[in-house]
């Protein structure tokens, strides 16, 4: 004779139901009950507007986030591009020019650069800068103006821009490189035209064209890099704003956020595009050439 089986008690489920009335707020507040087409151009009449929605984590209003988030990494960014074109440029030309043992040790460095992710570079700089040696701050941004703001993000914006050192010292020199194999450089250097004035004039300007191309994609990653740069400095940018609201699901911050970094990406794209000419006359007259 087998014993009956006690009843099965039910499997409790995680977390908390909402409310019919909760739910319904929701769907009237995020309009869930519209048709598609209607949401997404009222979201985009919204966006045109500058409003980005409220924040599910923060219960703000996202655009407030932003305005207090995107001057830090702005601020972030232009230090660590001036730091990339102040030491990416120098250590190309002196490769190029100079060649033999400082050539070498050039592309060895640089070399390590581009080898080292930015999260490494920031904890190295972490413990040797800032724990060992006490010369930076190990984190934050700040609250002493202008001048302690600086000194916050000086090791942030080294360990972003090393590998975009060695990205661009290695262009660098190889645009170098080539012009010097050029014949209106050999033609200038017959002339008794000064090798100072050739380097200058005829060798890096006409370099400068690849070097700008470079230049915009070294800007496009300086925005996706400073995600991981941010949350190892505990920065309060939109970086560590993203990586909070990925791991929180605010969808909403999330989606201002990437809109952001794309049309960063379109502007920055779009001023190399119209620089280039200016810059190399060169790609106007390939162009119409090309036409033709």
């Amino acid at each position: 004779m087998t014993r009956p089986r006690a009843p099965r008690a039910p499997t409790p489920r995680p977390g908390r139901s909402a409310s019919p009335e909760a739910l319904a707020a929701i769907n009237a507040q995020y309009h869930l009950d519209d048709p598609f087409l209607v949401r997404y151009f009222r979201w985009l009449g919204d966006i045109l507007q500058g409003d980005f929605g409220r924040s599910i984590t923060y219960r703000t209003d996202v655009s407030r986030l932003l305005a207090d988030r995107l001057p830090t990494t702005l601020t972030l960014i232009v230090m660590s591009l001036l730091v990339v074109v102040a030491v990416g440029l120098f250590l190309g030309r002196v490769a190029a020019v100079r060649g033999g043992a400082t050539d070498s040790t050039i592309l060895v460095t640089t070399t390590l650069a581009v080898g080292t992710p930015s999260f490494v570079a920031a904890v190295l700089l972490q413990g040797l800068f800032a724990v060992n040696l006490g010369w930076f701050p190990s984190s934050g941004t700040g609250d002493g103006g202008l001048g302690d703001l600086l000194r916050h993000l000086t090791l942030p914006s080294i360990a972003l821009a090393l590998y975009l050192i060695g990205m661009l010292a290695r262009v660098t020199r190889s645009a170098m490189l080539e012009a010097l194999d050029s014949e209106h450089v050999t033609v200038a250097r017959s002339r008794g035209v000064p090798e100072r004035q050739v380097i200058r004039r005829h060798v890096f300007r006409n370099s400068l064209g690849t070097v700008l191309t470079t230049g915009g994609l070294i800007v496009s990653t300086l925005l996706v890099c400073t995600i991981l740069v941010e949350t190892a400095f505990s920065i309060g940018g939109i970086g560590q704003l993203l990586e909070l609201s990925t791991t929180t699901k605010d969808f909403p911050t999330v989606q201002a956020i990437s809109l952001i970094i794309v049309a960063l990406f379109m502007v920055v794209n779009l001023v190399v595009d119209l620089l280039l000419p200016l810059v190399d006359p060169r790609v106007t007259l390939g162009t119409r050439s090309a036409a033709v």
